[in-house]
């Protein structure tokens, strides 16, 4: 009996002692996950589970959000998970996303993971028109994104058509222009082929650079109204706080950069801007929801931290972090170098041994046309040799008979003649014996020098036989040298001994001459990327001119209409700031 009951009282604590859990799923950009959690868990718990499962250091910048009642709301962290309001069914979802923005993202983002993660945010938005793009800038995103995800263009594996299930431009670009998918892969093409070399991570904050200077990046909207009623729109952004016009998103009327506020108060549905200068009459406005007025403030604090945050000297954390991620840079350029070394010697290894089985080919064409001339050779002599014996056998013939003629004709001299007649006949018969023996004789004499002729035909014959064979065995002699060497070229793709030796001799000791070495390097990409700016520039005025005959002007949207007049009033995001400030 006092077992049992001990059996059930520890029985009863394990339960107590197990905690209890609920299911939560997190989407990224390009993932979901789903983690057990404790009811007791806060904000700050999931959070930092979701960053050390990515591997992310730069936690500071993302959250974890959720929606309520169409309103956007981020996860607090010292607040317990389920204490917010949250749908209760599991799993429970949230969104781990971007929720404050760099001023400058080459210099701010240091992880690779960290800058992929705002790529794949900052390309939705502009895909989903939540940022707008002009269509020229639009094309060079779009090649860079091609770049990050395809790598270095090759024409035989890239062909035309090879975008075509991709999204790449917003739609709003397409309706535009009177221009086919093809047209637009064509120019995104072109682009695509001048990033050669750039790795994922080097194209994809190409992409942010660029991004960045466009009006609406990094900026929360809210719908809100000033003192007198009139119906206004709040920016909040890394630089500050700005007030625009509800149709138009682009131009601010004013703005509060943060180092020039003084205090940021809330009461009630009221937020009050004060700014340092006392001058400058104090800005109120409304926003009719409770939950807008905190994610307002929340945003107001989180980005006004980060701004004075970037003006201070980096912690230790974060000079740690920049430091490791310029070995890893420096390491990540030896190693591309390295490949690149690689590459070329195996594509010059391949371009020997083409041009050796080239040459083989050739040779073995030029002996078998040797061979064939060699036996033409052979033919031509054998049958001048049979023509010179039936020559000089048809020249004796010709000398007996004119011999036998001679004969002849002594003969009738002698004979006496007896009759006039005869006489006359046998002058007559004398003639005739006479000049075929001329004839005879001529006729033996051309035959015997068609003879001497033929005999020497029949040695220059020889003689052409005998270069013809030294020929073929110069040729027989090459080819075998030729295909030794081609063996051994053939081998050098597959085994490469001298990359051997050139990785060995690497060394990724990073000593103080490699970070002067890198620093000068970076000084001289700073140039570069000055005048790749300005190349840059001309590049998207020609697209843009380019593209112009094919634009519908019927179609444009008040933002086009909007940035193509600030553009030609040569106005920028950041002159803009300043001059309404």
């Amino acid at each position: 009996m006092a077992g049992a009951i001990a059996s059930r009282m520890s029985f009863s604590s394990l339960k107590r002692k197990q905690p209890k859990t609920f299911t939560v799923r997190i989407a990224t950009m390009d993932a979901e996950m789903e983690f057990s959690c404790e009811v007791k868990w806060k904000g700050k718990d999931l959070f930092d589970l979701v960053c050390r499962t990515l591997g992310l250091r730069e936690t500071w910048f993302f959250g974890l959000q959720y929606t309520i009642k169409d309103t956007v709301a981020w996860l607090k962290m010292d607040k317990k998970v389920l204490d917010h309001d949250v749908p209760t069914e599991e799993p429970v979802t949230f969104h781990f996303l971007a929720k404050f923005y760099p001023e400058n993202a080459e210099e701010e983002l240091v992880q690779e993971i960290t800058q992929h993660l705002f790529f794949l945010q900052v390309k939705k938005q502009i895909l989903d028109e939540k940022i707008y793009c002009p269509p020229e800038a639009s094309v060079l995103l779009a090649s860079y994104a091609v770049q990050a995800k395809y790598g270095d263009y090759d024409p035989n594996v890239h062909k035309r058509g090879f975008l075509a299930q991709e999204e790449l431009l917003p739609k709003r670009v397409i309706n535009l222009y009177q221009m086919t998918p093809e047209m637009w892969e064509e120019r995104i093409t072109a682009w695509y082929a001048e990033h050669r070399g750039r790795a994922r991570d080097e194209a994809e904050m190409e992409y942010l650079k660029i991004a960045q200077d466009l009006e609406m990046y990094g900026v929360n909207y809210f719908a809100i109204r000033n003192k007198k009623g009139t119906e206004l729109l709040l920016g909040v952004d890394a630089l500050g706080l700005h007030i625009y016009d509800p149709d138009n998103r682009l131009t601010p009327k004013i703005s509060f950069p943060w180092n020039e506020i003084r205090n940021i108060s809330y009461s009630d549905k009221e937020f009050t801007i004060k700014p340092l200068d006392k001058k400058i009459d104090v800005f109120k406005f409304n926003s009719s929801k409770l939950r807008v007025n905190k994610l307002i403030l929340q945003l107001c604090i989180g980005n006004h931290d980060l701004f004075m945050r970037r003006r201070k000297a980096d912690s230790l954390e974060v000079q740690q972090m920049k430091a490791q991620a310029r070995e890893e840079k420096a390491r990540k350029q030896m190693e591309r170098q390295r490949l690149a070394r690689e590459k070329q010697m195996r594509e010059e290894a391949e371009r020997t041994r083409d041009e050796l089985e080239r040459r083989l080919m050739q040779l073995k064409e030029e002996a078998t046309m040797a061979n064939e001339a060699l036996m033409r050779s052979e033919e031509t002599a054998d049958l001048l040799a049979e023509k010179a014996q039936i020559t000089e056998e048809e020249a004796k013939l010709l000398a007996q008979k004119a011999a036998e003629a001679e004969q002849e004709m002594q003969r009738i001299k002698a004979t006496a003649i007896r009759t006039e007649e005869e006489k006359r006949l046998m002058e007559q018969k004398v003639l005739e014996a006479e000049m075929l023996a001329l004839k005879m004789a001529e006729e033996s004499e051309r035959r015997a020098k068609e003879a001497d002729q033929l005999k020497q035909d029949l040695q220059e014959a020889r003689e052409s036989e005998r270069r013809a064979k030294q020929k073929l065995l110069e040729i027989t002699s090459k080819s075998s040298y030729t295909q030794s060497m081609n063996s051994s070229t053939t081998a050098l793709p597959t085994d490469l001994p001298s990359f051997n030796l050139i990785s060995e001799s690497l060394s990724f000791d990073f000593k103080d001459t490699d970070m002067k070495r890198l620093s000068m390097e970076i000084e001289k990409e700073k140039v570069e990327y000055m005048e790749k700016s300005k190349h840059l520039q001309e590049q998207l005025n020609e697209l843009k001119t380019e593209i112009e005959a094919l634009k519908l002007k019927e179609r444009e949207t008040a933002l086009d209409i909007l940035h193509n007049e600030n553009a030609s009033r040569g106005n920028s995001k950041h002159n803009t700031i300043k001059k309404v400030s």
